[in-house]
């Protein structure tokens, strides 16, 4: 178990694993790949995905340094074996890779060392997006979960995550702590997700109905001049 920036003991329940938990707990670059993998698939699923690749190559932790250098098939081939690491196997082994690879050439493969330092939260923010995989949604998720949980709190980085950093909130893996929080984000989830088809549909509706009714208001004036002694109206 690692000590956060508060001095307090991590305890994390995002995987609903306890080994899975332990190792997001004391491990930066598992925490990053769970928000990596945090895509398209169930957060328990992504958020375990690294306590299982770190028993697929034969370890307790995740090593930036190693799965840089490691070859690209046989890294694949440890998200596709069955049961697979993520729906999209194949293309989150290559984006998992390139996160490492960037980690070893930017930061010495230290991930923890992306926020250590962080003078501000628009500091910290800036750093997360530049990592690859990461953009401004997922960063500031991620920036919300360093300072909820982890307590790595630069001055602004409430802020700097946006909604994502409101205290109380159930927006997202940040503010999963146990089974209940986890029905609480998932149900928020789902309904931002009802909300956002209910406003393309209306946005699609209202975009296509002027252009309906010029249609049939043309068609009905071409019907008209075709008529014996029909003209077009007068503009």
């Amino acid at each position: 178990m690692t000590t956060s920036d508060s001095g307090k003991d991590i305890t994390l329940r995002i995987a609903q694993n306890p080994e899975a938990d332990e190792l997001l707990g004391r491990s930066p670059l598992a925490a990053l790949v769970g928000m990596l993998l945090d895509q398209q698939v169930p957060m328990e699923w992504a958020f375990t995905g690294p306590y299982t690749l770190a028993e697929r190559m034969g370890s307790d932790d995740l090593d930036a340094g190693r799965i840089a250098a490691y070859d690209p098939d046989a890294f694949t081939e440890l998200f596709t074996t069955k049961p697979a690491l993520h729906r999209y196997p194949g293309s989150m082994a290559q984006r998992v890779q390139q996160l490492c690879q960037f980690l070893v050439a930017e930061y010495d493969g230290d991930a923890s060392a992306v926020w250590r330092d962080a003078a501000t939260g628009d500091d910290l923010l800036e750093r997360l997006n530049a990592l690859p995989g990461f953009g401004t949604q997922k960063a500031r998720i991620f920036l919300a979960l360093l300072g909820k949980q982890f307590g790595v709190r630069p001055t602004g980085w409430r802020e700097a995550a946006g909604p994502y950093g409101e205290a109380g909130s159930h927006r997202s893996v940040a503010d999963i702590t146990g089974p209940e929080s986890l029905a609480e984000v998932r149900a928020y989830k789902q309904e931002a997700k009802q909300e956002a088809k209910a406003a393309a549909k209306a946005a699609k509706t209202a975009a296509r109905t002027p252009a309906t009714r010029t249609t049939a208001k043309t068609t009905k004036t071409a019907k008209a001049a075709k008529k014996p002694g029909g003209s077009a109206p007068d503009k």
